[in-house]
């Protein structure tokens, strides 16, 4: 995890592998009241799906290819994800503290 300057407010950024249809972390705990920006790196040569019914997202990535999704503010609690095309190994969750 780091904090990326955006502006002047620091946006926390974290990122999140995606390798043999698996998350990387697939628990990632983030401060409760805060936006994040997730980064999610594809490294496997087929597409996968990250979708969050809690979170309200979903989007495709491309095999080898990478992109942004922002999250939050959110309360306190867990947020489970998962990938789509993958959704028996492809899983993980967001941890709001």
């Amino acid at each position: 995890m780091f904090a990326a300057q955006t502006g002047q407010a620091a946006t926390l950024e974290i990122e999140i592998i995606i390798k043999d249809h698996l998350f990387f972390p697939s628990v990632v705990e983030i401060p409760a009241g805060e936006k994040v920006k997730l980064r999610i790196i594809n490294q496997d040569p087929t597409p996968e799906e990250f979708e969050s019914y809690e979170l309200n997202r979903e989007k495709v990535i491309a095999g080898n290819k990478q992109t942004v999704i922002f999250v939050g503010p959110l309360q306190a609690g867990e947020y489970p994800f998962f990938g789509e095309f993958y959704p028996r190994t492809a899983q993980g969750r967001i941890v709001a503290k």
